[in-house]
């Protein structure tokens, strides 16, 4: 059995070497190779072929991830609020990225979760991951833009940081007469 702050640097480890776009190779290091590994990243089946399914073995955890490699990149992913259940040999986190669809060119930022089990060598035996299966389906379809402009999207970084601003100032004003009747 692993120690909390053992587990804990293991799936940082993990997360770390993703982060930083390592390849498959490296990626598939982390696995366990004398148990049975799957990668499952939860979601509707026929919004993408990486969701909604089981890739068993490191054959089909190799699949996953060079699937997911081809068709999206991603950039500043970070991970945090790592919990551990040391008992049960399980690490959860949370991780931010921003997504590129890379045929429509389509971005997203996402936050979305990771589940890891361990095995008793430390290597990862069943890795899970829930994320926003919509906003990936729309990008690969090249509709993730339209469906944004009612939005006040535009594509362009200033629109939607001034978009951003101007929600945030609407919100506070409404937080502010709400909370004072």
């Amino acid at each position: 059995m692993w120690s909390r702050s053992q587990l804990l640097a293991l799936a940082t480890a993990f997360c770390d070497a993703f982060a930083q776009h390592k390849d498959v190779g490296t990626i598939l290091s982390y696995f366990s190779t004398t148990e049975q590994v799957s990668a499952t990243e939860h979601g509707e089946r026929a919004l993408a072929p990486f969701l909604g399914q089981s890739f068993e073995g490191l054959d089909g955890v190799r699949s996953y991830f060079g699937t997911i490699a081809t068709l999206l990149s991603y950039e500043k992913m970070e991970f945090s609020e790592f919990t551990v259940d040391a008992e049960a040999g399980k690490v959860a986190c949370k991780g931010k990225a921003t997504f590129i669809w890379t045929e429509t060119r389509q971005n997203w930022d996402e936050t979305f979760a990771y589940m890891l089990d361990f095995d008793d060598e430390g290597k990862i035996q069943r890795y899970q991951v829930w994320a926003d299966s919509g906003a990936a389906y729309l990008a690969r379809k090249g509709q993730l833009d339209e469906v944004r402009k009612p939005y006040g999207y535009t594509g362009n970084p200033i629109d939607e940081f001034m978009v951003g601003e101007t929600m945030r100032t609407s919100w506070n004003r409404l937080s502010s007469s709400t909370s004072a009747h």
